[in-house]
């Protein structure tokens, strides 16, 4: 049976849904966190960053000064709750049913937060003279632009000699039960909008017009036709969905003059965006269709490879939960993308089968199971 905690993750949990902090709006979030903090010892560091009408705030808590210094990131915003009246409760008011706490970010990620930091309590109950540092990182800006939250915490901690040695991120990465997975990379993600211009004309006569449409479909026709890869050692196939197709035209008997695509392209460690980008314009050109496109990647795959950190987190996670965690990559982005760029990172956190759903809730029990988690991975980590 996993070990308790002696510090209840969920009267932090509750403050923290209490608070409204749709993205951007903080609404006093990273004040209830930061006020758990400073008793504990944590020197905290309020950033705030983005124009006057999209301002983001942080926080940045660090307790000690020497190495090995672990970083614990995650974010306080959610998204919004959408239809309202189909919530059995506000939304935002923390509520307690039949031993599961319900509230926007219960699951994603203010359960979490709230978990770690209860963990980190007892830990530092129980090593009060722990080796090394602890830091948190945690933004207001996930959920949305991801523009002025953790990317720009991240050179602050650079410019300031604070960059951790091996960073955990507490999305809920588990899928049936608490423990069984950890993330140890995800994939990059590049969206690419295309025109293809032609010419206008009659249906009826397509010898005096040219149907961007074929042209488009022929280009897109090869990158359909074959997989981009088979995959590789630790992560799935590379993917490609065509998200979008439009040529604005209600009329059936007209050929139209310009026909427009979006495509999101979700790859593995095998490519990065220039590459993919280039072989876009190579399947265009090769089509010799006329054609303008833009391409955003908004965010580059990245791996940390099974090691001393990742190591030490499934021994941590195996003797509190009697799980052993399976190490994936799969799912959508997440800030950890942006750590990467500094040192090795992992995500680990609660089972993530309701966030941004109506009703989004965490199981009292699991929380709590999740701070005793969070506990035994400071042990194994820092000593």
């Amino acid at each position: 049976m996993t070990q308790r905690v002696a510090t209840d993750p969920i009267p932090l949990a509750q403050a923290l849904i209490r608070c409204r902090s749709v993205t951007p709006a903080n609404d006093g979030a990273l004040d209830v966190v930061q006020r758990a903090l400073e008793p504990l010892g944590f020197a905290c560091t309020r950033l705030v960053y983005g124009p006057e009408d999209y301002r983001v705030d942080n926080l940045f808590a660090r307790r000690g000064t020497s190495g090995p210094h672990l970083c614990y990131a995650g974010h306080t915003d959610v998204v919004p709750p959408g239809d309202v009246a189909a919530w059995t409760d506000d939304p935002f008011s923390g509520e307690v049913r039949d031993g599961v706490l319900f509230g926007r970010g219960a699951c994603d990620m203010k359960g979490g937060i709230a978990a770690f930091v209860a963990g980190l309590a007892d830990y530092l109950a129980e090593r009060p003279d722990h080796p090394g540092s602890i830091s948190l990182l945690i933004t207001g800006d996930e959920e949305a632009r991801s523009v002025d939250g953790t990317a720009r915490v991240l050179e602050w901690m650079q410019a300031n000699g604070q960059v951790p040695d091996m960073a955990l991120v507490g999305e809920p990465t588990s899928k049936a039960a608490l423990g069984d997975t950890i993330k140890i990379g995800r994939r990059g993600s590049l969206t690419a909008r295309i025109a293809v211009h032609g010419k206008q004309g009659h249906s009826a006569y397509p010898a005096l017009a040219d149907n961007p449409i074929h042209r488009l479909v022929a280009a897109l026709g090869p990158l359909l036709a074959a997989p981009l890869d088979h995959g590789s050692e630790f992560f799935p196939p590379t993917t490609l969905q065509v998200t979008g197709f439009d040529v604005g035209n209600t009329a059936s008997n007209v050929i139209p003059a310009t026909a427009r695509a979006m495509l999101n392209i979700r790859f593995n460690d095998l490519h990065d965006s220039a590459g993919l980008t280039q072989r876009l314009h190579a399947a265009l050109q090769a089509s010799g269709c006329r054609y303008e496109m833009t391409a955003e990647c908004s965010g580059e795959s990245f791996l940390t490879r099974p090691g001393p950190f990742v190591d030490a987190l499934s021994r941590a996670i195996a003797r509190s939960t009697g799980v052993t965690p399976a190490l994936d990559t799969g799912g959508g982005t997440s800030d950890a993308r942006f750590i990467a760029r500094y040192c090795p990172v992992a995500e680990f956190g609660a089972v993530g089968a309701s966030l941004h759903q109506v009703n989004e809730h965490a199981p009292v029990d699991e929380l709590r199971r999740l701070a005793a988690t969070y506990c035994a991975i400071l042990h194994e980590v820092l000593g």
